[in-house]
């Protein structure tokens, strides 16, 4: 298959690798020669620490010569079969990416990464007969589960195609119609705001309460960890759509709003629930 992933950074690379992995050409793209070298360096790096833990059937180097980094979405390759959005989450950004990559890659599957944005909105204007949500879970390569949501108006072969692809790719589907938060970010989100209060009104410690979960419910890793991880922002950006969607009770916590306004954005700024 002739892949494209539109966006480098943390889940578009692995995006890429999982591709790579799964014996596909693809195209990254990136905005800025600079980003696209960026992108490059990201999906190298995590074919490595995949090598390095005996999970590529396959050298870095040898994934490598398939994958194209380009600085333009002009430069997608018009025959893709499967197109892959995954810049922020940002409904003009996506929609605009989208609108662009439907033109140049005119029969490809349309597929948005997006972890709670509307698929029937980004599907306004567009080829929506082949736009899916294809939303992935980070580490990309490790985790199992891709969530695929569907709009009224998607071709029902576009999605038993995505499907297939998904599950060639060693993933586990599940099928979600499209709704605010799908099923996946609306749970985990609605977790997760009840843990950043209790952590606020001094119900628990933060290792306390993601021990509770662990060991209480077999999560693998507590709600405010697994938060830090997402990133504070983008927890932020989600529970504000969902509020606005579904109503007060996904409100972020006050405790969220502070820790995001002074930086505090988890692993990635090394300070958020939890130091790292």
């Amino acid at each position: 298959m002739i892949a494209a992933v539109v966006g480098g950074g943390t889940m578009g690379a692995g995006i890429a690798h999982l591709l790579l992995a799964g014996g596909h050409d693809v195209t990254v793209a990136e905005a800025g020669a600079e980003r696209a070298e960026a992108a490059r360096g990201a999906v190298r790096r995590s074919l490595a620490k995949a090598a390095e833990r005996g999970k590529l059937a396959a050298t870095p180097e040898e994934l490598l010569t398939r994958l194209v980094v380009v600085d333009d979405l002009a430069a997608l390759p018009p025959t893709a079969e499967l197109v892959v959005e995954a810049v922020p989450e940002r409904i003009d950004l996506k929609r605009t990416v989208l609108g662009r990559v439907a033109s140049v890659c005119p029969t490809a599957v349309l597929a948005s990464n997006t972890s709670s944005l509307s698929i029937t909105a980004l599907a306004d204007g567009l080829p929506g007969d082949r736009l899916v949500g294809m939303h992935f879970f980070n580490p990309v390569p490790v985790q199992e589960l891709v969530e695929l949501v569907h709009h009224a108006g998607v071709a029902p072969e576009v999605v038993a195609k995505v499907r297939g692809w998904a599950e060639a790719l060693g993933k586990t589907v599940i099928e979600v119609r499209d709704s605010p938060g799908f099923a996946t970010s609306r749970l985990g989100v609605a977790v997760g705001m009840e843990a950043i209060r209790m952590l606020e009104e001094g119900v628990a410690a933060a290792e306390d309460v993601d021990t509770g979960m662990r060991l209480g419910y077999g999560w693998p890793m507590g709600p405010l960890r697994l938060t830090d991880l997402v990133g504070l922002d983008v927890r932020l950006a989600i529970a504000e759509h969902l509020a606005a969607e579904l109503g007060p009770r996904f409100e972020p916590p006050a405790l969220l709003r502070d820790k995001v306004a002074r930086g505090e954005l988890g692993r990635k700024s090394g300070q958020g629930f939890f130091t790292w």
